[in-house]
C-alpha cells in the first residue's frame, strides 16, 4: 500500500508541467515550437537561458518536494525501506512529468525531474550526476548525452551501492526491486531520447548552448519537428 501511495504522490507532482506553464504565461503553447518537447532543453532553446533554468528548477524542484514529503511520512514508521518509497516517488513524479493526462500524455523527457530524484535520494548520487551530465555538455554541448550518460551511471551506481551496503539492511528482495524501478526509469529515458540517439550516432544531433552567439541562437530557436 505504502508503494502505491508513494508513487502516487509523485505522480501528483509530477503533473506540473513547468515548461508549459512557462510558455502559456509567454503566450505560446511550448509543444508548438522547436522539438515539440515540453521541457527544460526546449525551453531554453525556444525562449532562451532564463527560461530554461526557471522551467529546469521547476521540474527538479516538484520531484524534490514529492520525496521530501514520502519522507517525512514514513521515515519514522518504515525506516528499513525508506529508498525504495523514495524511488518509488521520484519515478511517479518522472511518469507524471512524461505523461501527464491534460495534456494529452505528452510531456517532457523526464530529465530534470530525474536530477531531482537524485538530489533529494542519496548525497552520493549527486557528484555521479553533476559530473557525467555537466561534464558531457560543457564539453560537447549535446543534452541527450549527457542526459543518457546520467541515466547509464543512475544504472550502475544503483546496483553498486545497493549490493555494498549503502541503503542499510534492506532485504535482497527490496534491493532488486529499486534495480528494477531504476531500470525501468532508464529504459524509458532512453526511449524517449530514440531520434536523439539515432542522431548522435550519425553526427547530426544539435547542439544547445547557454549563452547563445548569433549562429547557436539562429540553431536554437528555429522551428523544427525533430523530437515530436
Amino acid at each position: 500500500m505504502e508503494r502505491v501511495i508513494c508513487l502516487l504522490i509523485g505522480y501528483v507532482f509530477g503533473l506540473f508541467q513547468t515548461a508549459y506553464f512557462y510558455g502559456k504565461a509567454k503566450g505560446i503553447d511550448i509543444r508548438k515550437y522547436g522539438s515539440g518537447n515540453a521541457g527544460t532543453t526546449n525551453a531554453l532553446r525556444v525562449l532562451g537561458t532564463k527560461a530554461g533554468l526557471i522551467v529546469l528548477a521547476g521540474d527538479c524542484l516538484k520531484c524534490i518536494v514529492a520525496v521530501c514529503i514520502t519522507k517525512a511520512l514514513f521515515t519514522t514508521g518504515h525506516p528499513e525501506n525508506i529508498y525504495l518509497l523514495c524511488l518509488y516517488t521520484g519515478a511517479g513524479a518522472i511518469i507524471g512529468h512524461n505523461f501527464p493526462f491534460y495534456m494529452g500524455f505528452k510531456g517532457g523527457k523526464g530529465i530534470a525531474a530525474t536530477a531531482g530524484l537524485i538530489l533529494s535520494f542519496h548525497p552520493y548520487f549527486i557528484v555521479m550526476g553533476v559530473v557525467l551530465f555537466f561534464g558531457t555538455f560543457l564539453t560537447t554541448h549535446y543534452v541527450s548525452l549527457g542526459s543518457l550518460l546520467v541515466y547509464a551511471g543512475f544504472m550502475i551506481q544503483m546496483v553498486v551501492c545497493g549490493q555494498t551496503g549503502l541503503f542499510g539492511t534492506m532485504p535482497q528482495s527490496q534491493l532488486y526491486e529499486m534495480y528494477a524501478i531504476t531500470a525501468f526509469l532508464t529504459v524509458m529515458a532512453y526511449w524517449k531520447h530514440r531520434q536523439n540517439i539515432v542522431r548522435l550516432i550519425h553526427g547530426n544531433e544539435r547542439k544547445t548552448y547557454l549563452f547563445k552567439n548569433k549562429k547557436s541562437a539562429e540553431a536554437q530557436t528555429e522551428i523544427s519537428g525533430e523530437d515530436k
